[in-house]
């Protein structure tokens, strides 16, 4: 008799639960998808509607060969990958591939939100099966990205350049970063004064405030001399406190962490990216051996649902009883309600036990898993807490037409600031309890300030999810890949933890905005989003969305103008050819911008350029070599090409020898060609001998024209690791030099 089989995505996943079941079950991981569109062709039959053409992973053979023989032998099998439309797919993906190993036996779905033993155990009993819909609506979202590469992309190839890529939802991703680069640029700021005073009694300690009214009316100062006529008019009154209202308010604590406030969080108080978080939350997800005993730390951390599980909070609400006291317990428990779109079937983000306190596991964690952890759990048990108290005083103080107001706030009880002290509270001045209202006061300072109005600041990773989040852009698993997908396109840079667009960003988007305005925008993108909702709630069937969606496309695309796209992204200049006196202009190539002459082709002069802050272009003159071309005796010069530095003769196209950049080092091979530096198809650099073909010396390790100092070897290579970081190493006698 076979053991019954379960299959998870991650072998992280599967010694966790292995470590619950012991040896009644056999658990196997499939490593995420085992199928996929093919990566060369479209695989999507546009007239079938939509039927996808799934291929197997050539990575994932052995994988699906292990799992076939284990689905063989199983009497039963249990699917149990992520609890989300992922999730889903894999497993209805591995139902397909398993197909003739299953042969009618029994095969489920489990489901579960946090790794413990109670979870899985609850799981394995109540059994279910694979969500359709869900699938359906994943499968939508895979093809409808697949539509956009294949049909988008290639116009980006023809007009931009080679290598170039749209997506769906990093496309408006990049257009927000955009469009708030150029708000930024176009800002004017606009000129303000405020008029403040500093006021005192006696020995009383002294506080601010700030004019607020003129003949009990709003004031808004504009110009210097508005401000220094109010200034010469109050200097002759007595400032008297004239009012002196107390209030007492409340502040309650924020819900649990959904992926996209954890996000935020990470970044603003850890310093983490989106995909660093997602990584280190996996692992406390999937399991930390805590003295011999393996378990997971967090509930399923890719959600936007505020649930929590009964039971979780009761648990919660007993920890902060036996370890803040009771008089610290919020008397009701406190529930969150999610928003019409959230997932009610995931949890919030919480630890599964909220006595695996921070500090009694921290022998057991990396650093940067406990600052996660701590920040999950600091964030869950405040929600059953007091809500902060506060107690604030607003005065009103009056100088003939003039009223100065200042609020200053004192906490009374610190409430579940105690357990989560990153909440920001504004306490604004500290106000004596000796100031009575009647008092007159002593202007310590009296004085006008020229302020600006400031413009919106760049996205941060955090804000960008903040404000795809609130237009219901992406989902909980797409936000980490937004960003990280445009950084690694090279659309975006971050500076000072800030995205700016790169001039290759902005010319994708403005491409992309002139000729698809009603697909890539915030408003068609979240519908979208909505639309696969619909889909997984059964209101939509997924191909009739495709098919709106697919004919909308190519109508569009049909009346692409490719001259006119093309000038658009031709950029004019001041620059004057030195050949034939025509205009220099800015285009694009396979290797990025350049200059070139506008009388092309007749004129085929082409230079590197770059751009100073202000944008002004200039010219980078090709470096000039001693030696002359031996063909017509022109100068040799240092140009850049597709595959690295060449030399070639400063009378192209009329003369076109070239030769390539040597290092100066004699190859160790062949002992008769020189080291050259080359770069290959994806960009990476290699080494290799001028004699090539007859020598067929290559190597990644990029060797130096350095003399080892222990064995004279005339040569040392280029090294890192990690631990060491960048050093030299001597390839005969093995010494290192840092």
């Amino acid at each position: 008799m076979g053991k019954n089989l379960i299959i998870v995505e991650s072998p992280a996943k599967a010694r966790t639960i292995g470590k619950f079941l012991g040896n009644k079950y056999n658990i196997k991981a499939s490593m995420g998808h085992v199928r996929d569109l093919p990566q060369k062709t479209f695989g999507v039959s546009v007239q079938n509607n939509f039927k996808a053409q799934y291929i197997i992973d050539p990575k994932k053979k052995k994988i699906i060969t292990e799992l076939k023989k284990a689905a063989e032998i199983a009497d039963n099998i249990y699917l149990a990958p992520d609890h989300d439309r992922e999730g889903e797919a894999i497993a209805w993906h591995l139902v397909n591939v398993l197909q003739k190993e299953i042969n009618n036996k029994p095969i489920y779905r489990i489901i579960f939100n946090e790794i413990t033993k109670t979870a899985i155990r609850n799981a394995l009993a109540n059994p279910g099966e694979i969500d359709q819909r869900k699938v359906e609506s994943q499968q939508a979202r895979r093809i409808l990205d697949r539509i956009v590469g294949y049909n988008i992309s290639p116009l980006l190839w023809k007009i931009i350049t080679t290598k170039l890529s749209a997506g769906r939802v990093q496309s408006v991703a990049l257009r927000l970063i955009c469009e708030r680069d150029e708000e930024i640029k176009n800002f004017v700021p606009k000129e303000f004064w405020n008029i403040e005073a500093i006021l005192s009694k006696n020995e009383l300690p002294s506080f601010k405030a700030v004019l607020q009214k003129w003949e009990n009316k709003k004031i808004e100062l504009k110009t210097k001399e508005q401000t220094d006529n109010i200034l010469k008019e109050i200097k002759n009154n007595e400032f008297i406190l004239s009012k002196i209202k107390e209030t007492s308010r409340k502040i309650h604590p924020s819900p649990p962490y959904i992926t996209s406030t954890l996000q935020q969080d990470a970044a603003r108080l850890l310093n983490f990216t989106a995909k660093k978080t997602m990584m280190i939350a996996q692992q406390l997800y999937e399991g930390i051996t805590l003295d011999g005993e393996t378990v997971g730390l967090i509930s399923y951390m890719r959600t936007d649902s505020l649930r929590v599980a009964n039971e979780a909070l009761n648990m919660c609400r007993n920890l902060i009883s036996e370890r803040f006291g009771s008089e610290k317990l919020n008397p009701k428990t406190r529930v969150f309600k999610n928003r019409s779109s959230a997932q009610d079937a995931h949890e919030a983000i919480r630890p599964t036990n909220p006595f695996k306190t921070p500090e009694s596991i921290s022998p057991f964690l990396k650093q940067e898993q406990l600052k996660l952890y701590t920040l999950i759990w600091q964030k869950f048990v405040a929600t059953q807490m007091l809500p902060a108290l506060l107690k604030s005083k607003n005065l009103d103080i009056t100088a003939g037409k003039a009223t100065f107001n200042t609020i200053g706030s004192t906490i009374i009880d610190k409430g579940f600031i105690e357990v989560f002290p990153h909440t920001k509270i504004s306490l604004g001045e500290n106000i004596d309890p000796g100031y009575q209202q009647g008092d007159t006061l002593e202007p310590k300072k009296l004085e006008g300030f020229q302020r600006f109005t400031k413009p919106p600041v760049h996205y941060s990773e955090a804000l960008l999810i903040k404000e795809l989040e609130s237009k219901g852009i992406g989902r909980p698993s797409t936000y980490a890949s937004i960003t990280s997908t445009i950084l690694t396109r090279k659309y975006v840079r971050i500076k000072a933890k800030r995205f700016y667009p790169t001039e290759l960003g902005l010319t994708v988007n403005n491409f992309l905005v002139s000729n698809f305005e009603d697909f890539f925008n915030v408003e068609f993108t979240a519908k979208m989003e909505n639309g696969l909702d619909d889909v997984e709630y059964g209101k939509v069937i997924w191909y009739d969305l495709l098919r709106d969606y697919y004919d909308s496309l190519k109508n569009l695309i049909s009346k692409v103008n490719f001259k006119k796209a093309k000038e658009s992204i031709t950029e004019k200049t001041d620059i004057k050819c030195e050949k034939c006196g025509g205009d220099m202009v800015i285009k694009w190539g396979r290797n990025g911008q350049f200059l070139a002459c506008s009388n092309f082709p007749q004129c085929k002069n082409i230079k590197s350029f770059e751009k100073d802050e202000e944008g002004k272009v200039k010219v980078i003159e090709s470096e000039k070599i001693e030696e002359k071309c031996p063909q017509c005796g022109s100068d040799l010069i240092v140009k850049n090409g597709r595959f690295g530095k060449f030399i070639a003769c400063s009378n192209y196209p009329r003369c076109k020898f070239t030769k390539p950049v040597s290092l100066g080092i004699r190859c160790p091979e062949c002992k008769t060609g020189e080291i050259v530096e080359k770069k290959n198809k994806k960009g990476r650099y290699f080494y290799s001998c001028t004699q090539y073909p007859e020598c067929k010396f290559i190597t990644n390790i990029k060797p130096l024209n350095i003399k080892c100092p222990e064995c004279g070897n005339y040569y040392l290579e280029q090294m890192y690791s990690k631990s060491k970081g960048k050093y030299k190493k001597c390839p005969k006698c093995g010494k290192e030099l840092y």
